[in-house]
């Protein structure tokens, strides 16, 4: 924890400066407590050189903890080689439970130089930042890239990229790398066998659902034990019957948002699936893995999920299996937006904690980590698109991955980009995750599901202790 005389009121006080627990749990303790640790020594900065544009400390070790899930840790591993030849030793470390393995270490001091903060338990990125223990990411998006050093970092990005690292000006607290496509996924070759088409209109969806299930086939699964996966089709059906202002209204915490008739359309058209069986028997107790499991087996025919899972579900997909990601469903001609809608975005935050001995090391690993080299590397790997801009062109791609690709390609401008889930993630993952799982397995209907959404977001507009970000 950095130092072992830190006693336990400290750690309380620190870890609720640092936003890694919530504000309750300090009782009595001084509101005035801070998030520093007691070794808060920087390693030495090396000299700024045109083959060192951050002055990285060549004999200096970073220190690396990257999320072992659905992109697995082979590129983190081959970053880091390409780090090891210019600079000091990488100690890389994998794990499942970032915020598990991380709060002792943030609330002590010590926290590691890079941190892939992401998965079921990352930390609250929002919280992190409001109590100032990120290093704000201007000087890497500044610095020349790899492949073109007339070219900064940031002009090498896909557009939306930096704005998720924003939260309510210009400053720049995380690196999100992965580039998510999300929708409803699911296998042609199922459907071709079949000769059913991907449905466009809500009444397409209900007609062919009704002929999977005359099959014995399920129309839909999710992650029951993880409902926040449901809204990565949910947001974007809400926002496409009802347009992107509909969306930034529920990102703004607006009074009555989740009253709008659009999500009163979406939530009846979810809450259907259920009154008509057409949901997998047993999803509710279904974590991820499993529900992707019934789904490669075919045992349904759409999943909402992003597209790390095509190397998520790798080991149980056949190899015909033609995996692919379409864009949600629509209601019908009087939607605001286009067939082809998508929310797509920058994923998979890696930060730089405020406290780090190297953050010019986490940097420049990160300046590695956005060359087309590495990019590639990563999409070849991982079966998803980074955030950098052309890195696939040109490039043979898996049957998922060139599904996503296409399907950003074909939305053009119309791609959303929900900021609920990380502006608020509690009131995301916690609260509207458990109202729309009871919505879709048949325990609460749409009028109530709209009642309890809203009485959670008004209560997180009403709670002083959470900070507030609008949409420009």
């Amino acid at each position: 924890m950095g130092s072992t005389d830190v006693n336990r009121r400290d750690l309380i006080k620190r870890a609720a400066a640092a936003g890694l627990i919530a504000a309750p749990a300090l009782g009595a303790l001084s509101a005035c407590a801070s998030g520093g640790g007691d070794n808060d020594s920087k390693v030495a900065k090396g000299e700024k050189t045109k083959d060192n544009p951050l002055g990285v400390n060549k004999d200096a070790e970073l220190d690396f903890v990257i999320f072992d899930g659905g992109f697995g840790t082979q590129y983190g591993k081959d970053a880091a080689k390409i780090y090891e030849k210019n600079y000091g030793k990488v100690k890389l470390t994998a794990t499942q439970k970032i915020r598990s393995l991380l709060q002792p270490r943030m609330v002590g001091g010590n926290p590691p130089d890079l941190v892939d903060n992401s998965g079921a338990e990352e930390m609250d990125a929002a919280s992190l930042i409001d109590k100032g223990q990120l290093t704000e990411l201007s000087p890497l998006l500044d610095a020349p890239s790899v492949d073109d050093p007339g070219t900064p970092v940031r002009d090498t990005l896909l557009p939306g990229t930096i704005e998720m690292g924003q939260y309510g000006d210009e400053k720049v607290w995380r690196l999100n790398y992965a580039y998510t496509v999300y929708g409803q996924w699911y296998s042609k070759k199922l459907l071709a066998d079949n000769g059913w088409e991907y449905p466009r209109t809500w009444d397409e969806m209900l007609a062919l659902c009704a002929k999977a299930k005359k099959k014995g086939i399920a129309g839909w699964t999710y992650a029951g034990q993880h409902p926040y996966y449901i809204p990565f089709t949910l947001y974007p059906f809400i926002g496409k019957i009802g347009g992107p202002e509909v969306i930034r209204s529920i990102d703004n915490l607006e009074p009555n948002a989740w009253k709008h008739d659009a999500v009163k359309s979406a939530f009846e058209a979810y809450h259907e699936l259920a009154a008509k069986g057409y949901i997998l028997k047993g999803t509710p107790g279904l974590d991820h893995i499993q529900s992707q499991t019934q789904w490669t087996k075919g045992k349904c025919l759409f999943i909402p999920n992003g597209s790390w899972v095509e190397n998520e579900a790798a080991d149980t997909t056949p190899a015909d299996f033609d995996m692919a990601v379409g864009p949600v469903t629509g209601l019908d001609d009087s939607d605001k937006m286009p067939f082809g809608t998508l929310w797509a975005q920058a994923g998979e935050p890696f930060i730089v904690p405020a406290q780090a001995k190297n953050p010019a090391g986490a940097m420049e690993f990160l300046r590695i980590m956005l060359s087309k080299q590495s990019a590639q590397n990563f999409s070849r790997l991982v079966k998803s698109l980074s955030c950098v801009a052309g890195a696939t062109d040109r490039m043979e791609m898996s049957p998922g991955l060139a599904s996503a690709n296409q399907a950003l390609k074909d939305a053009g401008d119309n791609v959303l980009n929900p900021r609920i889930f990380d502006w608020y993630p509690t009131l995301h993952r916690e609260q509207i995750g458990s109202v729309v799982a009871e919505l879709m397995a048949g325990r609460m209907k749409p009028a109530e599901a709209m009642d309890k959404c809203q009485e959670y977001a008004d209560k997180t507009a009403k709670d002083d202790s959470v900070k507030k970000y609008k949409h420009a």
